[in-house]
């Protein structure tokens, strides 16, 4: 056998973040070129291997062509304690090559018990599945079965091509051309990547309006609805600015641009803006301020009773609409409200000028500020409404993004 020829790595797939997840047939060794070529065109790659793998490949192979540190082990005592989901969150793109049939069995499954496994199931992003076994293996009807049922959950499987096995049979079974594996990875990134190259500003968390050096006017926003659409969007291609008041896990596709008050929030975004295409103001900004700020800190012993002063906040995204280049902009709101959801998200939308809002009931203790899940409706402009049930705020994340995301491109 040869190794796998070189192959031009297509512009959607450079500066991409891939996981190479590799099993133990006798092609994993073709791997190692192909994953020197992903990183010789600028692509992060990580590799991932099950214990048989390293049968037929050292990990210190893949370490030296990648650059990075071999994953084998779930509970391997110098990795993170989920390496797993962390790889998996990590990855823009999954490439499982050889796909062994045991593997392909496992995967079709469900199953997650070893780190490749379970790294195939924790990721969220596109996953391209290359088969490779003897001849007689892959014409069986329960591979057949597997290959079918996995096509039918999203992943894009590459058959194998026909020729010499090492088993000194003839016939389907050899691991696909390199050229052919790229091909069907940029394919997938193409499916999945619907933000590739586009600039996208998120903010999250409510604003904090100084009272004294020690206290502040905000709100019960944690943030996390803001952080889910931040990923989101990375994870399907786009440059990512997260404005946001709290700190957030750090992901390599989201960049981080921490403010305090809805004035910084303001002028953060005044200066984001104008490169973005989408903007989605999932930030809870304080409506009011006080007036003025005390220098050094109220003390209670000083004071029978404290009346603090307030004055209106600028409407942030409404003053955002009359920047120059915010038309360009596709503005998504959110509208967190107690009771007639549909007219106050409307109002709210006209008011501010946006081109679709995401509206919650604050009244529901399982879903909103601080929860890990959220519901509601989205309204675009268009008066389209598309109702979310009870999801984690990723799903919710994702499901808007798959609304406004066509929308950005008329």
């Amino acid at each position: 056998m040869s190794p796998l020829e070189h192959a031009e790595i297509p512009r959607e797939l450079r500066g991409l973040r891939i996981a190479v997840l590799v099993s133990g047939g006798i092609a994993a060794y073709k791997i190692a070129d192909l994953v020197s070529q992903l990183v010789q065109a600028g692509c992060g790659v990580r590799v991932g291997m099950t214990t048989s793998a390293t049968r037929f490949v050292g990990p210190p192979t893949f370490r030296g062509v990648s650059g990075r540190p071999v994953l084998t082990d779930l509970f391997a005592a110098d990795s993170s304690p989920e390496p797993h989901v962390e790889l998996g969150d990590w990855a823009q793109l999954v490439l499982v090559a050889p796909t062994t049939a045991d593997l392909l069995a496992r995967i079709a499954h469900g199953r997650a018990d070893d780190l490749v496994a379970a790294t195939v199931l924790a990721a969220r992003c596109p996953a391209v599945i290359a088969p490779a076994m003897n001849d007689a293996m892959w014409s069986k009807p329960a591979v057949a079965g597997n290959v079918e049922m996995l096509r039918s959950r999203g992943y894009l499987v590459v058959e194998p091509e026909a020729g010499h096995l090492a088993s000194g049979h003839v016939g389907a079974g050899r691991l696909p051309a390199a050229r052919v594996l790229v091909a069907a990875m940029a394919q997938a990134v193409g499916e999945k990547h619907d933000l590739a190259g586009q600039r996208v500003v998120v903010t999250a968390g409510g604003t904090r309006e100084p009272i004294d050096p020690v206290r502040f006017i905000s709100n019960y926003s944690s943030g996390k609805m803001g952080y889910a659409v931040a990923v989101a969007a990375a994870d399907r291609g786009a440059e990512v600015t997260l404005i946001t008041t709290v700190h957030h896990p750090p992901h390599p596709g989201v960049r981080a641009r921490p403010v305090e008050t809805a004035e910084e929030m303001r002028l953060a975004l005044r200066e984001e803006l104008p490169a973005a295409r989408l903007l989605v103001m999932a930030a809870a900004v304080a409506d009011f301020r006080p007036v003025r700020k005390a220098i050094h800190k109220i003390r209670r012993d000083q004071h029978q009773e404290l009346v603090l002063e307030l004055e209106r906040n600028e409407d942030v995204v409404a003053a955002l609409a009359q920047e120059p280049g915010a038309e360009g902009v596709y503005r998504l709101g959110f509208a967190a409200e107690e009771s007639d959801l549909l007219a106050k998200a409307q109002q709210k939308m006209a008011h501010k000028r946006l081109d679709a809002i995401f509206a919650n009931d604050i009244t529901r203790a399982d879903i909103g500020f601080g929860a890990d899940h959220n519901a509601g409706m989205l309204i675009l402009r268009d008066g389209t409404r598309m109702d979310f049930e009870r999801m984690t705020k990723r799903d919710i994340a994702d499901g808007l993004l798959d609304a406004v995301v066509p929308r950005l491109k008329s």
